[in-house]
């Protein structure tokens, strides 16, 4: 039912601007007020706090059915659970009554700001900093590549504490857009998923209450790689949504296209491709619910599964796009057709929240 739901919902109010919003490299305002009225924008939100409450494995489904229609508008739901998890996993009672109530009212979005320009794979090389003064932290220091910067309200922000304990040194903060000495650089021009602003975002002596310290002193990192752990997962959705997406216009298209008197579909070099796209997805798509299914339980062998979950369904989308866009020959190649876009949105999946090789780093750590 959540399927058929959010499907609905998406090839009627989504996916008709997904197009435009790439071309225009526009935020998709429309799908946030589609998903927003229809309580999918943030649904891990627990029903304390107003939220929809729901597990992991929802969530995933929800992502997977926006990425179908449109990448882009697929971060909605995935960067509101990726930039609020910390709080919900470390946050005092105070901080989650104050920031998941408006976030699962549709108020306000939420980012996270881990990356830097020095320290991306080796997110402990970062600089920026929180000094204590009093009953505040002052924040100074730069965050890259953060999605849906400048749209979002509220930012889960990473900052060194103590330098000399590296990763130890580590702790997290919510910062507002609105205080005072938050700005942002301009917009990147990407590749793919370009209705998702990523942005810099500049933190220049940015005081905040000393309340809003998500978790004790120096558990930062930690809680920002716990928080990976479980969001890892919401990008295999993302890449399964992407790769199926592909894969249904592709089925579509070789039924009507005839060359030498009859439907290329019923050409075997044609069919096997198509088997092999269906099955690599499959695959995927098992994977990534029963990594949702750890998730949601807390299971001890979460790491090993979320990073193989994500790099295994990155990698299928990558292929299937690519196959899908070979599919259709030269229409493949022209903005006319969809799936040059899911090709070049696929790509991220692979880079973003850990590139695929440090997964395979992950896995090896985390070996079952």
């Amino acid at each position: 039912m959540l399927r058929d739901a959010v499907r609905s919902l998406a090839e009627a109010k989504i996916a008709p601007y997904a197009a435009a919003v790439d071309e225009e490299a526009r935020f998709p305002q429309e799908a946030l007020d589609a998903l927003t009225a229809n309580d999918l924008h943030a649904v891990h939100v627990p029903e304390e706090y107003g939220g929809a409450g729901a597990d992991a494995l929802a969530t995933v489904i929800v992502i997977e059915e926006v990425a179908r229609a449109c990448a882009s508008s697929s971060l909605i739901p995935a960067v509101n659970k990726l930039g609020s998890l910390p709080v919900i996993l470390s946050g005092s009672e105070e901080l989650k009554k104050k920031y998941m109530t408006p976030l699962a009212k549709g108020d306000g979005m939420f980012s996270y700001c881990l990356s830097e320009p020095d320290a991306g794979s080796d997110a402990a090389g970062m600089k920026t900093k929180a000094v204590r003064d009093g009953d505040f932290w002052v924040l100074n220091g730069v965050k890259r590549w953060i999605t849906n910067a400048g749209v979002s309200e509220y930012y889960t922000v990473m900052a060194v504490t103590d330098p000399s304990k590296r990763s130890k040194g580590i702790s997290a903060f919510v910062v507002e857009k609105s205080d005072a000495g938050v700005s942002f650089g301009a917009p990147e021009k990407k590749l793919g998923i370009k209705g998702s602003p990523t942005r810099e975002v500049y933190l220049d002596n940015v005081r905040i209450p000393a309340d809003r310290m998500i978790g004790a002193e120096g558990t930062g990192f930690a809680t920002a790689m716990k928080t990976l752990d479980h969001t890892r997962i919401t990008i295999a959705a993302q890449a399964l949504g992407i790769a199926q997406g592909a894969l249904d216009y592709a089925k579509g298209y070789v039924k009507e296209r005839k060359q030498f008197g009859k439907p290329i579909a019923d050409f075997q070099g044609i069919q096997f491709m198509l088997a092999d796209m269906a099955m690599k997805i499959e695959a995927a798509r098992q994977l990534t619910y029963a990594a949702a299914a750890k998730s949601e339980r807390g299971d001890s062998d979460l790491t090993f599964q979320g990073a193989a979950a994500k790099c295994f369904a990155s990698d299928v989308a990558m292929e299937v796009t690519t196959d899908a866009v070979q599919l259709l020959g030269g229409y493949g190649y022209t903005r006319d057709y969809p799936v040059e876009r899911m090709m070049r949105d696929a790509k991220i999946t692979q880079i973003y929240e850990g590139t695929n090789q440090v997964q395979r780093i992950v896995m090896a750590r985390n070996l079952p």
